[in-house]
């Protein structure tokens, strides 16, 4: 008895995971937008102050401010291009052309200070929104935060055809926001952690 009912129990979970495989099912599980909150990810802007370092050649370094041609003047070099990269890209930059220079040179770019960071940090909500708002990035904030700061959405919306847009190293990613379902139906699948710069875009129904 014991052995037909662990083959009746093997067989109704065979026929569970096929009835899930079918067609009329959609198992996937839209992807996560990239996170581009921690500073290695951040792209330095105009007035941002930045620390250069040399290993074990300190009169290599600079502590400099981007200038509004999104330059620094590191010593050795010149100008290096700083502005809209991340810390290590200019890092790596620097790196690369001081080999002519220092042998086996180790180069790190630090942050110290952020002056266009008002800018870029904020997360702005269009469209069919009872407010569209540019607010300031806090962390810990979501999809949801930002529309309701907004004031929700307004009565010709179609949410769940909303979509978080955001800048990545090779252009601009879009991700599915089913809005209603975050909403009303508790659903908080695509109720995504924003970053900053995001613009979260929810169109008006097709009538």
């Amino acid at each position: 008895m014991n052995r037909l009912h662990r083959l009746l129990c093997g067989l109704s979970l065979t026929c569970l995971l096929a009835a899930c495989a079918t067609p009329g099912y959609d198992t996937t599980v839209a992807p996560l937008p990239p996170e581009t909150t921690n500073v290695d990810s951040y792209r330095l802007g105009v007035d941002d102050i930045v620390q250069v370092s040399v290993w074990g050649h300190p009169d290599a370094g600079v502590t400099a401010p981007i200038r509004p041609d999104g330059m620094i003047s590191v010593p050795l070099l010149g100008d290096v291009a700083a502005g809209g990269r991340t810390p290590p890209e200019v890092a790596q930059d620097i790196q690369t052309r001081l080999q002519e220079y220092v042998k086996d040179a180790r180069v790190s770019v630090i942050l110290t200070e952020l002056h266009s960071h008002e800018y870029l940090s904020r997360v702005r909500v269009t469209g069919a929104v009872r407010q569209p708002v540019s607010i300031p990035y806090r962390a810990g904030m979501t999809v949801l935060d930002a529309v309701l700061a907004a004031g929700g959405v307004t009565e010709f919306a179609a949410p769940n055809r909303s979509s978080l847009h955001r800048k990545t190293g090779s252009g601009t990613g879009s991700y599915s926001v089913q809005l209603d379902n975050v909403l009303n139906g508790g659903d908080l699948t695509t109720n995504y952690p924003v970053a900053p710069g995001d613009v979260i875009t929810v169109p008006e129904r097709i009538l």
